[in-house]
């Protein structure tokens, strides 16, 4: 496996501390990524097989409108990350739409990125596209089959985060040597079971037409904090993480709302409360933002018509 450049990849990233504003529920986090596909076995075996997601088949109650046929729950140790759904006869994926840039999947621990990332240089070294320590993380890049990437990644502890005197948390794009990753990380147990690491979605990175735009929905209008705008990028968190969201124009700049294609279905999101997805709707609704609530889930769409689906974890 050799490295290849990562898309933004350049000087460092200096995370600004959070402007005073009403900002969304400090324990906010992301859930499963619903992806539409056209080869749905084709996906399957990727997800499952490469990546060691496991078929996940028990969360009717969470996901009630998946329990169909055409549609495949993957995750790891029963937490979702990955929702395939069939959608045959839709366009591909277009470089240059507003969509997904990449899934970002965060393990636990060295060991278990290290056994994903060898099962990818084993059975589907051509899908990966790059790596970079971003100080606060080491992260591996990947292009799925149909063109959707996917970013493996650990994170430090933040204690070891690099601090501005503002109080802010310094980020760089350095080299970072798979091969030397995998001699030093994998061990023979983990190579053996790559599914037994435990994996969550740790942030999602969108393509969008317009960081201005981007800024006024997911903070002014959603309350996520700025945590660095660099390079035509955008990136947000809750709680002072270094990004749950990032939206950039490296290959999207003036792209329009999207047309109907594969690629990126539903981008969730899970507040901590009820009361916090109530904040949440009140927030949507006087930003002017039309909003569908069924009582336990909100959802939306962003300027560029990818769909946001918010519920709360208790």
């Amino acid at each position: 496996m050799t490295t290849a450049p990562t898309p933004g990849q350049g000087a460092p990233v200096t995370l600004a501390r959070p402007a005073a504003h009403d900002s969304i529920a400090a324990g906010t986090g992301m859930d499963a990524v619903t992806l539409l596909v056209g080869d749905l076995d084709l996906q399957l075996r990727y997800y499952r097989d490469v990546l060691a997601l496991d078929v996940i088949d028990t969360l009717a109650d969470r996901f009630h409108e998946e329990s169909r046929p055409g549609v495949v729950v993957l995750g790891r140790k029963g937490v979702p990350l990955v929702i395939l759904r069939h959608t045959p006869g839709l366009p591909p994926v277009q470089r240059r739409q507003a969509g997904l840039f990449h899934t970002a999947i965060l393990f636990d621990d060295q060991a278990g990125l290290a056994a994903t990332l060898a099962s990818v240089a084993a059975k589907a070294p051509q899908t990966y596209i790059g790596s970079a320590d971003h100080l606060v993380s080491l992260a591996f890049y990947l292009t799925d089959p149909e063109g959707n990437g996917v970013e493996l990644y650990w994170d430090r502890s933040r204690d070891q985060w690099q601090h501005t005197p503002e109080g802010g948390v310094v980020m760089d794009s350095l080299r970072l040597d798979p091969n030397a990753f995998l001699g030093e990380h994998l061990t023979e147990q983990a190579a053996q079971r790559p599914a037994d690491g435990q994996a969550v979605v740790g942030h999602v990175h969108l393509q969008v037409g317009d960081v201005p735009a981007g800024k006024a929905f997911y903070v002014d209008a959603l309350g996520f904090d700025v945590t660095a705008e660099w390079h035509g990028a955008l990136f947000v968190s809750a709680g002072g993480y270094h990004h749950h969201l990032a939206m950039n124009t490296w290959n999207s700049a003036g792209a329009g709302p999207r047309a109907s294609s594969l690629g990126l279905g539903e981008v969730r999101i899970v507040v901590p409360t009820q009361d916090d997805l109530g904040a949440l709707a009140q927030r949507v609704a006087f930003a002017g933002v039309p909003v569908a609530h069924d009582g336990t889930t909100l959802r939306f769409e962003d300027p560029w018509k990818n769909v946001v689906r918010v519920s709360a974890e208790a």
